[in-house]
């Protein structure tokens, strides 16, 4: 009786579980750059507006960083973006800030749950890629900046935190749900997952994280979370 064949799977290139990852990254990227430009527009001081308008140029400027990724990978950076187009459009619309204080935490709690989402799945990816991913992921000052924005409304609304507190709980939910459907709909990414998270219930432990992180930056804003 002969052998069993060996077998000669080859191993998934960098560019095969990177791809969809930096798509997703840099479509998001798009997406803060135009809502960040809108913020500034809206900004209550010209000190908002001014740091506002700084970190809508970083997020154009972290969309060429992982595009030239992609490319270096052989891919295309709008056929890698293009899977994601429209994917926060729900949430945008089921989580329209009705005040300045609002849309601040929208930015910072809500968006932060993307962000912690990339840097999980980053986690399974080469150390090149996982390297452009860790660059353009940190912060660049925006969170402070909120915090701080936040503290001081806060000082002088004595009612704003306790209505904060319920407006992150429906953010984080409403933010968990869009993670849910990105793994729903894009199998590549619950393949990435699962190499960033070896071992059982990877999705479990993906939406721990994500809670905690979520918990985290509520204490930095002395909300309940």
């Amino acid at each position: 009786m002969s052998d069993s064949a060996p077998d000669t799977a080859a191993p998934a290139a960098p560019g095969d579980l990177a791809l969809p990852l930096l798509g997703m990254i840099a479509y998001f990227q798009l997406a803060a750059f135009t809502r960040l430009a809108a913020d500034s527009g809206l900004a209550p001081t010209l000190t908002q507006r001014l740091s506002l308008a700084g970190y809508a140029r970083n997020a154009l400027n972290r969309v060429d960083r992982v595009a030239g990724r992609i490319v270096e990978l052989g891919g295309d950076p709008q056929s890698a973006m293009r899977p994601f187009a429209g994917v926060l459009v729900e949430f945008d619309e089921r989580t329209e800030p009705s005040t300045w204080s609002e849309r601040l935490l929208k930015s910072y709690v809500g968006y932060g749950v993307a962000d912690d989402f990339a840097r999980v799945l980053a986690e399974g990816l080469d150390p090149a890629s996982r390297e452009v991913v860790d660059e353009v992921m940190s912060d660049d000052g925006h969170g402070a900046t909120v915090v701080a924005a936040l503290e001081a409304a806060g000082a002088d609304d004595a009612t704003l935190s306790p209505r904060l507190a319920l407006w992150g709980r429906r953010l984080v939910g409403e933010s968990l749900g869009v993670v849910q459907r990105v793994l729903g709909a894009h199998p590549e990414v619950v393949r990435l997952l699962a190499g960033a998270l070896p071992g059982d219930e990877p999705q479990s432990r993906l939406f721990a994280r994500l809670t905690a992180e979520h918990t985290r930056r509520m204490d930095r804003l002395g909300l309940a979370a």
